[in-house]
This record gives structure tokens, sequence and C-alpha cells, in this order.
């Protein structure tokens, strides 16, 4: 399957072991996250599949710029002509392709042994150029409001994006969903990663999207508080606020 709705609004397209999410609004579709390399042609058969032509393709939105989320980016911009967002930590990376910070594994066996199947700090991927850094607190003016929430830990520059209208958070690789919702595969810092999972437990929402791993669909919050929530310390700022 090329292309599943999470919701109103947000499709879901797997890149093999790693994820991206298209969304619809009246300004174009927007694109969050990139998977790895030559992938790219699972996003523009999605995009066809939902009845649009890849010049409808506007924005590409990156949580953090690790391989599996920048790598076929370079590709879907010189199809689309897409404006790309991406936090200034990590826009370096990016734009060198490049090398990558090294990370160590998250505590278990599991987490063990994919890191040392998957990542590869020395790996590079086509550079891709970054049109629009991201700011901690900001609602993005697209789709009816995508809140920018800075969580590093995994990676210095991940963001998690809430889209307002529809109450759904993407959160990146903060944490995935694969045999129950959990840590990502390694940390570049497991003290802020383990306090962005605070911090996201201590969001209002009703859906999550993961880099790796299946959706959320309903009580995703109560999932993150359950998971994280006991010393949840989320400021103000951060906190969904009601839709309009």
């Amino acid at each position: 399957m090329g292309v599943e709705r999470v919701i109103d609004g947000v499709h879901f397209v797997p890149m093999g072991m790693a994820n991206a999410y298209l969304i619809e609004g009246d300004d174009g579709l927007t694109l969050i996250d990139a998977g790895f390399p030559n992938k790219q042609a699972l996003v523009f058969d999605a995009v066809r599949r939902l009845g649009f032509s890849p010049d409808r393709l506007k924005r590409l939105i990156f949580t953090h710029g690790h391989f599996d989320h920048i790598g076929s980016a370079a590709a879907i911009v010189r199809e689309t002509g897409a404006r790309t967002y991406m936090h200034p930590l990590d826009i370096s990376v990016a734009e060198g392709g490049g090398p990558f910070r090294t990370m160590t594994p998250a505590p278990g066996l599991l987490r063990q042994v994919t890191f040392r199947l998957f990542f590869d700090p020395g790996k590079r991927v086509e550079p891709v150029a970054i049109d629009q850094p991201l700011t901690d607190g900001e609602i993005l003016p697209i789709a009816g409001g995508i809140e920018v929430i800075h969580v590093p830990g995994h990676c210095a520059g991940q963001v998690a994006l809430l889209w307002r209208p529809g109450r759904m958070l993407f959160a990146g690789d903060v944490c995935m969903n694969l045999m129950g919702l959990g840590d990502p595969i390694g940390f570049e810092n497991l003290s802020e990663g383990r306090a962005s999972q605070r911090k996201l437990a201590g969001l209002s929402f009703d859906v999550a999207a993961f880099g790796h791993g299946k959706p959320i669909a309903r009580d995703a919050a109560a999932r993150f508080r359950d998971k994280w929530g006991n010393n949840a310390s989320a400021s103000p700022a951060t906190t969904l606020r009601p839709a309009a």
C-alpha cells in the first residue's frame, strides 16, 4: 500500500524502514520527512493516489537531519520545488549531506542490536538546501497551523510538530512505536532525550505519528503520559492550546 489515511487530511506514507506523512491543506500538500535515499517514487506515487500532481507538494518539513529522514529530500525538491524547513542545529548536516553526529544506543538489547545494524554516522546522502529555519514555539501558517516544538536528545535539531486542526503530533524520533511505544534506537544525549519525552507527555493531542512504527490513531496523549508522564514538566509555552 502506497498511502494510508490516518485522520482527515493526514496520510501515512510507508518508506521502507522509515515513515513520511502528507498533510492536505488549501495551500497545497506538506510532507513531513523524506525517508532513506532513493525512496522519492513512493512519495510521488502517494501524491498521485490522493489525486494530486507532484507540483501540489509545496513544503517539506524535517523533524531532524538524520539520513533516514532526509535521504530522498533533494530528489523530491528537484521534482516539486517544495520549500524546506529544519531546525538550525541540523541545517549544516542536511546541506552537507553528512557526516552525522554520533549517537549511543538506547537502553535495551533490541535497541542496541538495531542501532548497530542501521546507524552509520559516516554515511553520506545527497545534500539538500534548507529554505527556512524552524524556531521553537512558532506556529507555521501551514494547513491551519503547525506548532514547532524543539525536542533534542535523539538529535540536537529534533523537532516535534503539532498539527493543531487535527490535534495530531508528529513525534519524529523522540520515540518509536515498534512493538509498543518506546525509545528510538539511540540518543546523542540521553538526559535531553528523556526530558523531551516528558515534554511531549505533557502536551494535549489525540493522534501521534512516528518516524518508525505505526501511528497511534486515538488516545495517543494518554499513551505518552502512561510511558513518560510521571515527571512531565512541559512549560505552558509548549502545551497545545484549544484549537480555534
